[in-house]
């Protein structure tokens, strides 16, 4: 299966400001510690840098599937790094790898969501509990990088090692 990146999305670390939303850039150095110029709190001191949680990836079919359901989420709201078009959600399990470019990335688990959520301006303390509930699985994947490297917006990904899809 090939797709694309569809966008990329970083957060430095900011006093005083969520995670969320990501912003967008055009290009990113992927290393076996995550992406550069990007911090995850979470990640970083509560998980002392756990390499299976480099990367979050998400699939554009996840984003468009809350739309329809009338969440207004944009590519990089929920914290991901990695917004992929052409890959179907049900492809992305753990030990599934992806190729882009020299990169290669290995999905290792799904990420849970969280109360950081109800930060985002159309969630907010009334409806986060519904939202979080709403992202159970489709919060994205976690992965480790087995091979870094740079990155860039509409480069090709390459399904390498499928698992069979969920269902």
């Amino acid at each position: 299966m090939t797709g694309h990146i569809s966008r990329l999305s970083i957060k430095s670390q900011t006093p005083g400001e969520y995670g969320l939303p990501k912003r967008a850039v055009p290009s990113l150095m992927i290393t076996p510690m995550g992406a550069e110029g990007d911090y995850n709190r979470f990640r970083a001191v509560k998980l002392a840098g756990d390499p299976d949680q480099a990367i979050l990836v998400l699939t554009q079919e996840v984003l468009d599937q809350l739309n329809v359901e009338g969440w207004p989420v944009a590519a990089g709201d929920i914290g991901e790094n990695l917004t992929l078009g052409g890959i179907a959600e049900a492809s992305l399990v753990p030990g599934a790898q992806l190729a882009i470019g020299e990169v290669r990335l290995e999905i290792t688990k799904p990420c849970e969501p969280c109360t950081e959520l109800h930060s985002l301006p159309y969630v907010g303390k009334a409806r986060g509990a519904e939202f979080v509930k709403t992202m159970v699985d489709r919060r994205g994947w976690f992965a480790r990088v087995l091979a870094g490297g740079v990155v860039a917006v509409g480069a090709p990904v390459q399904l390498v090692s499928p698992v069979s899809p969920r269902s």
